[in-house]
């Protein structure tokens, strides 16, 4: 059992507490979304980033949120949730969002209800790794690519069998395909290439989930040009590099995807600049 605190509907309860009933649609069905953050001495990086993305979900899922739903409500919420729990120098916070009980697939109602939970990272997730990632494609599943792809739903199915496939494999990551067969995401993550001196990342339109890294990465003055394009498994193995984003661990470069292996260089770069960026 999770020890310290959680936040449910704003208020704080120990995290051994029962809080959610059988009928919690998010269990039933995987009606919501999430916000993964990572907290650093005391702030809650990319915020902006990340509250955007979450009005965004609850508008496409057809949420209400009332009033108070906003960016220094929650980011008050994490930081004191933080605070109880000990966490506010280095942590991992998840916000999740679900639909009030009730109804069967159709709701009773639109209203938001959350929970807040917080856990210590290792100062690793600070640095790039040593080692380069390996990684594979997902063979059993393909991502859609609709309007409701790029959330970060609670319904993971996907990608869950997806991490089960990278552990039975012992590999670290998979890669998830859109029907077309082309680069969707990965299992935690989104994906970007090196290609000629260009970094190069799937649209959305592709089915990927809307990384908040991913996107500060689009909006940074990089020392490289950088392009949303559709990605095949050839333009994978003909890449200078590959590297993973995610708002937890920065950015993370691969090492091999089947048969072809990678450098790093571009990678410690851009970690460089991100690192003095929003650490």
């Amino acid at each position: 059992m999770q020890p310290g605190y959680l936040c449910y509907n704003g208020k704080f309860v120990p995290a051994s507490e029962t809080v959610l009933t059988a009928d919690n649609r998010s269990f039933r069905y995987g009606d919501g979304c999430f916000e993964t953050m990572r907290v650093y001495q005391g702030e809650v990086l990319l915020a902006d980033l990340h509250f955007e993305r979450l009005m965004a979900s609850l508008h496409l899922l057809h949420f209400t949120p009332p009033l108070h739903f906003t960016r220094s409500y929650f980011t008050k919420l994490v930081m004191d949730l933080c605070a109880r729990n000990n966490h506010d120098q280095l942590a991992r916070v998840r916000l999740t969002i679900f639909r009030s009980d009730g109804g069967l697939y159709d709701p009773v109602n639109n209203i938001p209800c959350f929970i807040i939970q917080s856990w210590d990272l290792d100062k690793k997730v600070l640095e790039l790794n040593d080692t380069g990632l390996e990684i594979d494609v997902f063979p059993d599943v393909k991502i859609s690519c609709d309007k409701f792809s790029s959330i970060k739903s609670n319904n993971c199915l996907p990608y869950v069998m997806a991490a089960m496939y990278a552990k039975q494999h012992r590999i670290n990551e998979t890669i998830l395909l859109n029907p077309y067969g082309r680069v969707a995401d990965t299992t935690i993550a989104n994906l970007f290439i090196v290609h000629r001196g260009q970094l190069i990342t799937p649209p959305l339109s592709e089915g990927g989930v809307c990384g908040v890294m991913r996107k500060h990465l689009l909006q940074m003055d990089l020392p490289f040009p950088v392009i949303e394009k559709p990605l095949t498994i050839e333009d994978l193995e003909n890449a200078d590099e590959i590297f993973l984003t995610n708002a937890i661990s920065g950015i993370r470069w691969v090492g091999m995807f089947r048969d072809s292996s990678y450098g790093n260089a571009s990678a410690v770069i851009i970690h460089e600049l991100l690192h003095e960026g929003i650490s």
